[in-house]
């Protein structure tokens, strides 16, 4: 059996695959059992990995170098792959507003830090570490210890605070929203709408003597607002109307638009009807037995990134496009918008129409099912290279980065929100992604738990420990407590939508597993990537500048 227990316990690179892999299965085997209904899901990985480094288990440094790197790299990037094309809607909406309630997550933090040093409860490298462990930040932590040693100070015990509390730091977060979780459900009152460009469908009986006698394509024209016609009712029948339709007194018509537009759409009309075509059981075959309507699902690469307009599926084809489904979002088909691979048309028309459309757009789940590896490869040296970018700001004397996770974040959010109109082929299907991402933060968690394992215990017996805990635990639930209120209280921002925010100013995976394991969609993924570029970058910058201006 020599060869089984060298294989295991002797430092190469297979050895380093199997303790990671097995890390990675014990922890997210335990992650699936539940007490009272919750489970810290992946973060059990990371104790996994802090137990078999505190049993003396050891990985090659290079190796576990490695992995945790790229692990986070690859967490990172296909987070913001799969949240980029909601992530510029999200922005407009209130990402503004997200990114300073996150700012007011790192500003309290970092007061908070800065009265305990002021104070003399802590020096300045404990001081600095326990913040950057509370916040789970280690690029933060690199650029102290990087103007530490620049300066001429030590910077080892930076590294020991930040080693004990970068666990309660991923936990505390969890802890707060625990804690506030119930409170904050009673009294949210979320004013955020589900997506500002979320088609809406409402019908419109044509009364206003303004538009008798003008053709749709003159209306759509006069119209800043976008709507889409896709049936109009006229004597008792159904038709597929056009650019050249002519309005006439009594017609109905079938409108695609947004539901902040439906005032303004009945002032332009007339007078809308009662009906619900939003429900999900409307059954839109029915209402005519020529004009039927058929989802069809894009899938030819050449159609990627190209407008719907240029098309001509209407002249062509003779059917009319009313809405385009994306990421489980209902989209108004205007000429103008950009289709992307995965996009799911509704088409409008005669079945022998639609057979022709669906060879135009493709119509092959097949070839949806192949993961387009060149673009996550090549978006993640672009996003590596990124974060590589020195930033110099007037004062410092060395530049800043975004460093490995700011930069593939950052890329994988532009190419999932603009990589269509350079017709890269952004599309993963949902279970890909998530296996993707499962895959990177798991590994992550693995290596950084068996890492900080190996001197955790001896660490954690020290007695200065002690405070290092609890001034820990402070920087990171009064934050985390007080932002939720303001957020979810205040700023009428959802559960979820927090709860992504404070995750992304936090910098915390962990937090946003176990966030996306308790609340349904994807509204806590959105927050989180559209915070946690900023905020990263701002902790690395402020770690800086506090050594800067405290030892000057």
């Amino acid at each position: 059996m020599n060869w089984f227990t060298e294989t295991l316990l002797v430092p190469s690179a297979v050895q380093g695959v199997i303790i990671i892999s097995l890390i990675c299965a014990f922890g997210l085997a335990l992650g699936k059992f539940k007490v009272r209904g919750v489970s810290l899901g992946v973060t059990y990985v990371f104790f996994m990995g802090i137990l078999a480094g505190a049993l003396g288990i050891q990985v090659q440094a290079e190796m576990l170098n490695y992995a945790e790197s790229f692990g986070l790299i690859l967490f990172v990037y296909t987070l913001g792959l799969q949240v980029g094309p909601g992530f510029m809607s999200a922005f407009r909406q209130g990402g503004a507003q997200l990114n300073l309630l996150a700012v007011g997550v790192v500003v309290v933090g970092t007061l908070l830090a800065l009265a305990v040093g002021w104070a003399g409860y802590l020096p300045l490298q404990d001081m600095l570490g326990v913040l950057c462990g509370a916040t789970t930040n280690t690029p933060a932590l690199g650029a102290a210890q990087q103007t530490l040693k620049q300066l001429g100070q030590p910077a080892s015990d930076a590294a020991l605070s930040c080693a004990v509390t970068y666990p309660l730091g991923m936990l505390g977060v969890i802890i707060a929203l625990l804690l506030v979780k119930g409170w904050l459900s009673r009294h949210e009152k979320a004013g955020e709408e589900e997506n500002a460009d979320e088609a809406f469908i409402a019908s419109f009986e044509v009364c206003n003597p303004a538009v008798f006698g003008h053709t749709l394509g003159e209306l759509s024209g006069m119209n800043e607002q976008s709507f889409v016609v896709s049936r109009l009712w006229r004597n008792g029948k159904v038709m597929l109307p056009n650019s050249q339709t002519v309005l006439e007194n009594g017609d109905r018509i079938l409108v695609i638009t947004q539901e902040k537009q439906l005032q303004q759409l009945t002032l332009y009309f007339g007078r809308r009807d009662n009906k619900n075509w939003n429900r999900k059981d409307v059954d839109w075959n029915s209402l005519d037995a020529k004009l039927i309507s058929q989802r069809i699902l894009i899938t030819r690469p050449e159609i990627n990134g190209k407008k719907l307009g240029s098309l001509q599926l209407r002249a062509r084809y003779g059917v009319n496009v009313s809405r385009v489904q994306r990421s489980g979002i209902q989209l108004v088909a205007t000429p103008g918008l950009l289709l992307r691979m995965g996009d799911r048309v509704t088409v409008v028309g005669e079945a022998q129409s639609l057979k022709s459309v669906a060879e135009k757009l493709g119509n092959v789940v097949r070839r949806l099912e192949e993961p387009n590896m060149v673009t996550i490869f090549i978006g993640i040296v672009l996003g590596l290279l990124l974060g590589s970018i020195p930033l110099f700001i007037p004062g410092m004397s060395y530049p800043v980065r975004l460093g490995l996770a700011g930069g593939p974040i950052v890329m994988g959010l532009l190419i999932g929100a603009y990589g269509p109109r350079l017709h890269m082929v952004a599309y993963t299907t949902t279970s890909a992604n998530l296996m993707l991402r499962s895959l990177g933060l798991s590994t992550y968690l693995a290596c950084l738990g068996l890492d900080a394992g190996r001197d955790f215990l001896a660490t954690v017996m020290q007695p200065a420990a002690l405070g290092w805990i609890g001034f820990g635990l402070l920087f990171t639930l009064i934050p985390v407590i007080l932002l939720s209120v303001v957020s979810v209280v205040f700023s009428k921002k959802s559960f979820a939508t927090t709860a992504g925010m404070l995750c992304g100013a936090m910098a915390n995976p962990i937090a946003l597993g176990y966030v996306n394991d308790t609340l349904p969609g994807d509204k806590a993924s959105v927050a989180y990537a559209t915070v946690y570029p900023l905020c990263m970058f701002l902790r690395v910058i402020i770690a800086q500048l506090i050594v800067m201006f405290w030892l000057s």
